[in-house]
């Protein structure tokens, strides 16, 4: 670790938060802060939630929680992690990560849930047995903006990005599903493009998360640009500054423009990767199978009406043929407790009435 960490233990209830966050409901963080300290880390919020007046990425908090804690009964879908790295340089000796998804595959009902890791590191891949035991295979997603290790090491703490691609190859070959998450793409800076082929061969989906400047970092990436980068900086001024009207159109029209050339590349190639919202190898294919697919349902949409209508006749049928055997049923069980209750003390055996329910 290339930094001084303040490290700190703290008892929690529990390990997973409801979150609005799309495509999962629930997330796990088992730490409160990073040592990876990104310059651009947008969880560096988290810090007021704090007692430390540290600077954010020099402090970790390790939490602990009840052993073998299970997650909330409607927890479907769960990312680990949101505001932390799960597999920080601390977690190969805390193994908090661990802890959870041991908890997960000890609750059986747990095993089908969909898990989505996020990381930088390679240390994921110590726990590849866990995460080959649950019933659906999880996903893990590994943050690369850059080929270019000197502008790596500029940015963040984590591993190089060398041991990210091996990483997330030794996880694509284990039968894991492997996310390039290209983020966040500095504008003149990332080449998506370039990213994509290289890991194209190892890699199910590729994620795109451009640029936000905000907050106590948002100067302090303008003057890394200014002091590194002067030439793109008038850019980063039009994209981040000045007029907010102005502002919004011209990064509107510039991550538009960005977005289709890694879309062009996409489509030309027919990479088998799914990119962003697109599954399919060619976007004139998927647009024609959808077409299609809305043609079979209103061709078919008359018959299905039809059957659905001799359906609903059928199934009203059997409602009221299971209604009058209920009834009867009831009538029986009124009847044989009658007959109990005037027993005189005499030990009766109740009669076992098996209800039959239809199928609908």
């Amino acid at each position: 670790m290339d930094v001084n960490v303040d490290i700190e233990d703290i008892q929690v209830k529990s390990v997973y938060t409801k979150t609005a966050i799309p495509s999962t409901e629930y997330v796990a963080n088992p730490y409160v802060g990073c040592p990876h300290g990104c310059q651009y880390c947008y969880a560096s919020f988290m810090k007021r939630f704090t007692k430390h007046k540290e600077p954010w990425g020099t402090f970790v908090d390790i939490k602990y929680w009840k052993n073998n804690l299970p997650p909330p009964k409607e927890c479907h879908t769960l990312m680990i992690s949101s505001v932390t790295d799960p597999y920080n340089p601390l977690e190969e000796k805390y193994k908090r990560t661990q802890t959870i998804l041991k908890d997960l595959i000890n609750h059986q009902r747990n095993k089908d849930i969909s898990l989505l890791i996020i990381t930088k590191s390679n240390l994921i891949c110590r726990d590849i047995p866990l995460l080959k035991k649950f019933k659906r295979i999880p996903k893990v997603a590994f943050s690369i903006n850059t080929l270019n290790e000197d502008f790596k090491m500029d940015m963040d703490n984590a591993v190089s990005i060398d041991k990210r691609l091996e990483a997330m190859k030794t996880l694509y070959e284990n039968g894991i599903k492997t996310i390039c998450f290209i983020s966040p793409i500095f504008p003149e800076i990332t080449d998506a493009i370039s990213i994509i082929k290289k890991v194209k061969p190892f890699v199910h989906y590729i994620w795109l998360e451009n640029l936000q400047l905000r907050g106590d970092y948002k100067q302090r990436i303008l003057n890394y640009i200014q002091f590194n980068y002067p030439k793109f900086l008038p850019i980063y001024e039009q994209l981040y500054k000045g007029n907010m009207k102005n502002a919004k159109n011209f990064r509107n029209e510039y991550w538009t423009n960005y977005w289709l050339k890694v879309q062009n590349y996409y489509i030309t190639k027919s990479t088998n990767v799914s990119i962003g919202t697109t599954t399919t190898k060619n976007k004139n294919n998927h647009e024609k199978n959808n077409n299609k697919t809305l043609k079979d349902k209103e061709k078919g949409k008359e018959g299905k009406e039809g059957k659905e209508e001799g359906k609903g006749n059928k199934k009203e049928k059997e409602q009221k043929e299971m209604k009058k055997e209920k009834e009867n049923n009831k009538s029986n069980i009124k009847k044989e407790s009658n007959i109990n209750n005037n027993s005189g003390g005499k030990i009766t055996r109740s009669k076992s009435i098996n209800i039959k329910k239809k199928p609908y």
